[in-house]
């Protein structure tokens, strides 16, 4: 009897520990388009702050209430004017270390935007793609994609679409 007590608080702790989907949209989208400069850390281009207005029209309506990005100018940038939009500030993450910022996104409540960069985003969109067909890095001059992931209690399921599609 004893043992079976035993068992039975250690399959609470080991579902009490374990990270819950919380229901909700998380969208992620590369940088737009950056100034062709010699410079690691270029901002925007003209077209890229157009695109990243676009961008906070597009979600105006989905009530984001967290913005992630990594610590460059491009893609703190292209997040800003939803993180404005939102009236919230933007977190900052780091890119390599997308196992952290996974389980970070899992927990926290009400929809997402994380902005990264060609060979982040579809890595990133990859965790929650599950056993279907996995996403590529981007190629340098692809910046029209949205990963629009779905999280559920029960699983996740990811889609790819296109700035023109919304």
């Amino acid at each position: 009897m004893k043992n079976l007590l035993i068992l039975f608080i250690l399959v609470l702790i080991f579902f009490s520990c374990t990270t819950q989907n919380k229901p909700k949209t998380i969208y992620i989208v590369r940088h737009a388009e950056k100034q062709l400069v010699d410079n690691p850390d270029p901002e925007l281009a003209q077209v890229g702050y157009l695109r990243a207005k676009k961008l906070a029209q597009i979600l105006q309506n989905q009530e984001i209430k967290h913005v992630f990005s990594t610590d460059y100018k491009r893609t703190r940038l292209t997040a800003q004017p939803t993180a404005d939009q939102a009236g919230i500030s933007i977190q900052s993450y780091d890119p390599s270390n997308h196992d952290e910022l996974v389980e970070k996104l899992k927990r926290l409540d009400g929809n997402i935007l994380v902005v990264g960069h060609s060979n982040t985003v579809s890595r990133l969109a990859n965790y929650f793609v599950g056993e279907g067909e996995k996403y590529e890095d981007l190629q340098d001059i692809e910046y029209d994609y949205i990963y629009e992931v779905n999280l559920k209690e029960s699983g996740s399921s990811v889609i790819r679409r296109l700035y023109k599609d919304y």
